[in-house]
């Protein structure tokens, strides 16, 4: 027992061995990458602290060419044994104990500010249909693994070639009520420099889109600083803090649509810039068929017209923000 317990804990991710077994398949980060619905640049990453922890190099990167070393290849083959017992394992564990349903995977963030809020209308047109929600940042495997359907942030250029895409995504500054009309009104990008500015944390620079300091430079204020700066691992908090008061929040539209229109939040600036990502949804090959996936594709598509149609409304200035002299005039 003990001795199996120090080899497991020697063994390196799951998620790692997906992303060598793709790419040592299909000889390309690139392509491993759009199978496995994830960026090159996260691949690359990942079979490079593979080949950290193993102590070997695995691929001889070429120009514009990728091979497996001779350990590479024994290292494949087995890996690639490995993987095609345990999806088997599983699947038979799974066909003897789950109910009929389909597994979304997502990310943390766009699960539980825009999925989940919304399943309801999913589950009214089809009850019979369960639904796994599966948030977290790993690499999905579509030809192997237990997920139906991947919902993912990309650049437009890397998105697989039978991705649906959903939208875009605007970015716009977001507060409270109470910080939008507090002792330091918001009514220009230059009124940010009184607040305190909400960040997501990015040490190595993987969302330069979701920086503060692209969205001022963007709009006239470059060199802006501000009073304060409160750094958090995931959005999902930014907006908590931005809800709580703590400060001003980059908002994501239409992530955050329902804390605007339910006026948790505010847009105090018409000012924004577009994202060169989108939101793109894709089943796995093996249940592309099935009703009831097509049945979430198409409800999933429905949901990103009807909040395309709603969201720009959204990002005009509330009147007590933008205009404050001249109502007081008109009073």
């Amino acid at each position: 027992m003990e001795r199996m317990h120090k080899t497991l804990r020697a063994l390196p991710s799951l998620d790692f061995l997906r992303g060598f077994e793709a790419a040592g398949r299909r000889l390309s980060f690139t392509l491993a990458a759009e199978e496995l619905f994830v960026t090159q640049s996260a691949l690359s990453r990942q079979i490079k602290a593979l080949e950290d922890a193993l102590g070997a190099p695995l691929f001889e990167r070429r120009h514009r060419a990728l091979a497996l070393t001779p350990i590479g290849i024994a290292f494949h083959r087995d890996v690639t044994d490995g993987l095609e017992a345990l999806a088997a394992a599983a699947e038979r564990v799974r066909g003897g104990t789950r109910a009929p349903g389909l597994t979304l995977s997502t990310t943390v963030s766009f699960a539980s500010l825009w999925i989940i809020p919304r399943l309801a209308t999913f589950r009214a047109r089809h009850p019979d249909v369960e639904v796994y929600v599966s948030a977290d940042d790993r690499l999905v495997d579509l030809a192997r693994g237990d997920v139906d359907v991947v919902v993912r942030y990309l650049p437009d250029a890397s998105a697989p070639q039978h991705a649906v895409r959903l939208f875009g995504e605007r970015m716009t500054p977001v507060a409270s009520p109470s910080v939008a009309n507090g002792a330091s009104p918001l009514r220009t990008p230059a009124d940010l420099t009184h607040h305190v500015l909400l960040h997501l944390d990015d040490p190595d620079g993987r969302t330069p889109w979701l920086d503060w300091r692209s969205w001022l430079a963007s709009n006239g204020q470059p060199g802006l600083k501000p009073a304060g700066s409160l750094r958090f691992r995931i959005y999902d908090q930014v907006v908590q803090a931005a809800v709580g008061g703590q400060g001003v929040a980059l908002g994501r539209l239409p992530m955050i649509a329902e804390h605007l229109r339910d006026g948790r939040l505010v847009a105090p600036f018409a000012r924004k810039y577009d994202s060169a990502r989108g939101y793109f949804a894709l089943a796995a090959p093996r249940v592309a068929e099935r009703e009831d996936v097509a049945a979430f594709l198409r409800w999933l598509a429905d949901e990103a017209a009807l909040e395309a149609s709603r969201t720009d409304p959204l990002l005009q200035p509330p009147p007590s923000a933008a205009t404050p002299r001249r109502a007081a005039r008109q009073r």
